[in-house]
């Protein structure tokens, strides 16, 4: 994989048809949040209602084509200083590197564009090994267990902290 085929932008509607392709996909929305798609309608909806207001959700793009999102959201109030970051990346392409380096980008520009911003966590279930690689492969420091913390698809699961400081260096 030509790792400068990837690229990070803002959503667009157009993206619902690309977008749809993932996240109508169970294996990847596992250890989302939010359910799996199941219609353009749909995919629409969410791109309008939940990707396009999001602070930092950023589309990560193959040929410009979406394949997935790397999102950054700051805590409110006196914690804007802390952030989430969460990221997920078509099945089709997992294991070329694609979250590595588009989680990269966004490190290098989300501390420029947040102003104020010093802490990036990321939560990661115990059983998401692919994951811990991407966070550790960029040079997120594991923390700790967090025993029973999420609650995620109709259980509360174990979860490692992960963090990323503004001083860090990005692998």
């Amino acid at each position: 994989m030509n790792l400068s085929r990837i690229s990070l932008r803002p959503f667009k509607l157009s993206d619902a048809d690309d977008f749809l392709k993932w996240a109508s996909d169970d294996k990847v929305t596992r250890y989302l949040r939010w359910n799996s798609i199941s219609s353009r309608e749909e995919a629409l909806a969410y791109i309008e209602k939940f990707a396009i207001p999001h602070p930092w959700r950023q589309s990560i793009c193959l040929d410009d084509q979406s394949i997935g999102y790397v999102s950054v959201k700051p805590e409110q109030g006196d914690d804007t200083c802390r952030a989430h970051v969460s990221y997920v990346v078509s099945a089709e392409y997992w294991g070329q590197g694609i979250a590595t380096e588009a989680l990269r980008m966004a490190m290098c520009r989300v501390f420029k564009e947040l102003s104020g911003l010093v802490r990036i966590e990321a939560l990661v279930e115990v059983e998401n090994k692919g994951s811990q690689r991407v966070l550790e492969k960029v040079g997120f420091l594991k923390e700790g267990l967090l025993r029973k913390y999420g609650y995620c698809k109709g259980e509360i699961r174990d979860m490692f902290i992960y963090s990323f400081l503004s001083t860090d260096k990005i692998m």
